[in-house]
């Protein structure tokens, strides 16, 4: 099927013609994004956050080469991520080092809860419908499906509305603090398999 009849219809929300770019793109992209950061599980994460974006696009049907726009996309996914991953090594080396110079449990226990709260505060302040969301899947540890069952929502929504949530907070937390990076690590590293798109 013609490209730019199916982005029109992705623009329109339609899931079908999204699966059928998906379907046709998915493993070449993989496999671009494998040879930069060397890792099936990243790798299957770009993919993800490759096809997400292309969903969530203010209009499809401008793009005027799906190849070469998932493509770009994808590269500078795998960039950040080789970005990032050097950042937290560099994060870990000095935090392991102010560990053994200063062991002491109660400063740790005092950055913790003084993480913790400032967390709490970030949360707070998310709009009604995300913090809904990331409390049910961070917390309670639901999947976004179930989620989305719960909430009588999509679970293409409930990734959107996820991934919306984290960008948000790994904002705040790195505005407020130096002390709290590794908690925007790990809201970074937060993610869920790409079964959540629309089939």
């Amino acid at each position: 099927m013609d490209e730019k009849a199916l982005l029109i219809r992705i623009a329109s929300g339609d899931e079908q013609a999204f699966r059928i770019i998906f379907d046709r793109y998915r493993i070449p992209i993989y496999r671009y994004a494998l040879k930069i950061v060397k890792s099936e599980q990243v790798a299957e994460e770009i993919v993800h956050d490759v096809f997400l974006t292309l969903w969530q696009h203010e209009n499809p049907s401008a793009i005027e080469a799906v190849e070469a726009y998932i493509k770009v996309v994808a590269r500078n996914a795998a960039l950040q991520v080789l970005r990032r991953g050097q950042l937290e090594q560099r994060v870990g080396n000095q935090l392991k080092t102010t560990w053994e110079e200063t062991h002491n449990q109660t400063e740790e226990a005092i950055l913790f809860n003084e993480s913790t709260i400032l967390l709490r505060q970030a949360i707070a302040l998310l709009p009604p419908q995300q913090r809904q969301v990331y409390l049910l899947c961070r917390e309670e540890g639901l999947k976004y499906a179930q989620a989305a069952e719960r909430l009588s929502l999509s679970p293409l929504t409930v990734k959107t509305h996820m991934l919306h949530a984290l960008r948000f907070l790994r904002n705040y937390l790195s505005q407020h603090s130096d002390l709290v990076l590794l908690l925007s690590l790990f809201l970074y590293r937060y993610s869920v398999s790409y079964s959540h798109f629309p089939c």
